[in-house]
């Protein structure tokens, strides 16, 4: 039986992919590299690089790299100053699933985003913790995201479910042990998301699922391994539960 749902956050909970695509879009530009929406859907959502890889291999310096990178952090907050709206179906179906479930996100965006992202629209007191880029040294695919929040649950992986849209969260959950729902966004219809749990058209199919008495298993993945890390790395996951929502309040 499912005990807890951990939700990815750009495009499945609020609509902000797009407004990434352009901040990267523009920061390409001022060297002469015009970034496609299928290049971005496939480098960043699919393979989970960072579209600058394009500025690296026509040779541009790491000095110009980091410029870049800081264009893109602060384009897409001026993006984001209004906050984000909720996907359609995301509060009804948070909704139905409080308090019948736990419940976590579990992103890849960096902290001050994410603040500005949920300004407004009301979700985040469905949750009962967050993860966020700097809680974890390693950003998905690898499985680290999705191992912390297991671990910070302290549930088994056949207890708990993930709700992804790209290829890059999948393969995460995947390599979690992890079932994974699969929500493929507008900018994600071509991704492969072989092995997974379920493909789904809207986020209101995904209640129904915990009205049934239990939920029968399509494939079992073992847990991977991380990559060594650092003390200092390994330190957010002794952290509770009661102390990661405090600190993410």
């Amino acid at each position: 039986m499912v005990k807890a749902v951990f939700w990815d956050n750009d495009g499945v909970l609020v609509d902000t992919e797009h407004l990434y695509f352009e901040a990267s879009r523009d920061a390409l530009r001022q060297v002469d590299i015009e970034l496609s929406i299928e290049q971005f859907a496939h480098i960043s959502l699919g393979l989970g690089k960072s579209s600058l890889c394009l500025a690296s291999e026509q040779g541009v310096s790491d000095r110009t790299l980091e410029t870049l990178r800081q264009h893109i952090n602060q384009r897409y907050a001026e993006l984001l100053q209004n906050g984000a709206a909720p996907m359609a179906g995301a509060s009804e179906t948070l909704q139905a699933l409080h308090g019948k479930v736990a419940m976590a996100i579990v992103t890849s965006s960096r902290r001050e985003h994410f603040d500005l992202i949920h300004q407004n629209n009301g979700l985040l007191g469905f949750f009962d913790f967050i993860l966020t880029r700097e809680d974890y040294q390693y950003s998905k695919p690898n499985p680290e995201p999705y191992l912390k929040a297991l671990k910070i649950s302290g549930l088994q992986a056949e207890e708990c479910l993930v709700i992804e849209d790209t290829r890059r969260g999948f393969e995460a959950a995947r390599q979690a042990g992890l079932r994974c729902v699969v929500l493929p966004n507008r900018l994600t219809p071509n991704n492969e998301f072989n092995g997974a749990f379920q493909v789904i058209r809207k986020l209101q199919e995904v209640p129904p699922w915990f009205w049934e008495k239990s939920l029968p298993r399509r494939f079992r993945c073992p847990l991977a391994k991380l990559p060594v890390q650092s003390e200092k790395s390994q330190r957010g996951l002794h952290f509770s539960m009661k102390e990661l929502i405090f600190s993410n309040s």
